[in-house]
């Protein structure tokens, strides 16, 4: 069930975000670029990357939490769970898109999420170099950035095959999951690959019409779902299901392309 939330706790969790991005971007920035960053691989069979900004960003923010928000969970890519009694959970990514950020590349961001049973409530999609702040949830849907402040809208319905297709890595999960993918992708207009969570903050933004992906967890997409939402689009699995626990994902712009993506997406065996 939702918490109930005063207009005071809105304000307040907002502010909580700010501040946690405000932190995690003096984290990020400090390592981003320079000589000496270098990865530790937290996987044996595929090269999965951590950073000192990672572990620096996500301490950061859990440090801000415990001051401010002492009574909510906070689940964490780096530092895993803390239970809480408030009903709410700060779901945090310190960098998504950590190979990005290897790379010199401006699209990993930093993912912050506050949600309650149900999913997320409210987040943020903050690109510090760049200095992009995506918000949305608790009556938000804003963009600030160097082009000042805008109004998050999603785009409008148009036919598939003008759409244009986001994801993270063209091979999409399993043998069967990228071969959903790739029929997907055959009948839209344009398909790009590895902006990590900026694709997300496009769809926002009204740039882009579908984000798919799959094998993800909570803090990869509790962040994105609400600022989608808010923007009026749309995200669930590829059956059509809630999505903020991870897995297989699917954002859209607008529930007529959301549609289209399903018809293709939902055939997709489980495993």
């Amino acid at each position: 069930m939702r918490v109930d939330l005063s207009d005071d706790d809105r304000a307040a969790l907002i502010a909580t975000a700010d501040a946690l991005a405000d932190a995690a971007r003096v984290e990020t920035l400090a390592h981003f670029r320079t000589a000496e960053l270098s990865a530790e691989n937290k996987e044996k069979i595929r090269f999965d990357p951590v950073t000192v900004a990672d572990r620096a960003a996500e301490r950061a923010m859990r440090e801000i939490l415990g001051r401010m928000r002492p009574g909510d969970a906070i689940l964490g890519e780096e530092y895993g769970a803390k239970s809480g009694t408030s009903g709410l959970t700060w779901v945090i990514d310190p960098i998504d898109g950590t190979r990005s950020y290897l790379s010199g590349t401006p699209t990993w961001g930093v993912l912050i999420a506050v949600a309650d049973a149900r999913g997320p409530i409210y987040g943020l999609i903050d690109q510090p170099y760049i200095g992009e702040r995506f918000a949305g949830g608790l009556g938000v849907a804003e963009a600030t950035g160097p082009m000042g402040k805008r109004t998050l809208r999603a785009r409008a319905p148009r036919p598939l095959s003008d759409a244009i297709l986001f994801s993270t890595f063209p091979e999409v999960g399993t043998e069967a999951e990228g071969r959903a993918f790739h029929s997907l992708s055959a009948r839209t207009k344009l398909t790009r690959y590895g902006t990590d969570c900026y694709a997300y903050a496009l769809v926002a933004l009204g740039q882009i019409d579908l984000v798919v992906e799959a094998g993800l967890q909570p803090y990869d997409v509790q962040a994105p779902i609400a600022v989608i939402e808010a923007a009026g689009g749309i995200v669930t699995d590829w059956k059509g299901g809630p999505a903020h626990q991870g897995g297989r994902i699917l954002a859209a712009a607008n529930r007529e392309v959301h549609e289209a993506a399903l018809a293709i997406l939902g055939k997709t065996p489980e495993g």
